[in-house]
């Protein structure tokens, strides 16, 4: 059966978290990861009320950070990522992106390029080799619209030929990340 694992605006601040989690040394308290996690998006994707909503909180019920008391025991504590957190951001760096236009697709690749080296060798390569293939798809979707309109005039071609040329940089930049 088929399952769509396209992420969401809610799966991509988790996946935020999380990677952020797993990239720090040290547990971060619940304050700085927001600020951490709407820092990044919000530089991404501008101000987006789907990206505001989901709670941080909920990573903890479901076990997939824990909080531990900072010194005293008063106070805000740290959170870290549990076994089952660093599952689930494995899982959630694996889901698929449709295409690379839309503000949640440039979102989804920012936080796959920010967190791929924390993948093992054989996942990142194919998560590299996903993004080649969706860069393939933005490229002939806009390579036959360019042929359907080759004679229009005005602004568009000219358009189309910076978004061609867009994705073909893109296409040999994620090359050079399989060799890499």
């Amino acid at each position: 059966m088929y399952t769509d694992r396209t992420l969401l605006p809610k799966e991509c601040l988790r996946l935020c978290a999380l990677g952020t989690l797993a990239l720090s040394d040290k547990p971060i308290s619940y304050a700085d990861l927001a600020n951490q996690v709407r820092h990044f998006t919000a530089h991404i994707m501008g101000p987006s009320l789907d990206m505001m909503g989901s709670s941080l909180q909920l990573l903890k019920l479901e076990g997939l950070v824990r909080e531990t008391c900072s010194a005293g025991g008063k106070g805000e504590g740290e959170l870290s990522l549990t076994d089952a957190g660093r599952s689930k951001f494995n899982e959630l760096m694996q889901g698929t992106l449709r295409d690379t236009s839309g503000e949640l697709s440039r979102l989804v690749m920012a936080l796959k390029m920010r967190f791929l080296h924390l993948l093992d060798d054989e996942t990142r390569r194919d998560q590299v080799e996903i993004l080649q293939d969706v860069c393939e798809l933005d490229l002939d979707r806009i390579l036959a619209l360019r042929d359907q309109h080759e004679h229009d005039e005005g602004a568009f071609i000219g358009w189309i030929d910076m978004e061609i040329a867009r994705l073909n940089q893109k296409r040999a930049w994620l090359a050079t990340l399989v060799t890499a």
